[in-house]
C-alpha cells in the first residue's frame, strides 16, 4: 500500500476563491478529481501535480508533501516570534 500524498489544495483554492471546478477546468480534469486529491482519496500523477503548481506558481513541494503539513498559523507564528 502506498503512502498517503497531502496536499494544500483546499487551502489553495480558498485562498483564491476558486471552485474545484474552476481549478479542475485550468488543469484540465474532472471537478471530481480535484474533491479525491484533497480528501487524499487520489494521489496525483506527476504531470497533475506540476500542473497544479504552475498554475499556482509554487513548487510542488509548497503543495504536496508525504509527510502532514503544520497549520499555516503555527508556520506565521513562529515567524513572528
Amino acid at each position: 500500500m502506498s503512502s498517503p500524498i497531502y496536499n494544500r489544495l483546499p487551502v489553495l483554492r480558498a485562498e483564491r476563491s476558486l471552485s474545484r471546478k474552476a481549478l479542475a477546468d485550468a488543469v484540465g480534469v474532472n471537478f471530481q478529481t480535484i474533491g479525491y486529491l484533497e480528501r487524499g482519496d487520489y494521489s496525483p500523477s506527476l504531470e497533475l501535480a506540476l500542473k497544479l503548481a504552475e498554475y499556482f506558481d509554487l513548487p510542488i513541494e509548497m503543495i504536496f508533501s508525504l509527510k502532514p503539513f503544520e497549520p499555516l498559523s503555527r508556520i506565521a507564528n513562529q515567524r513572528d516570534q
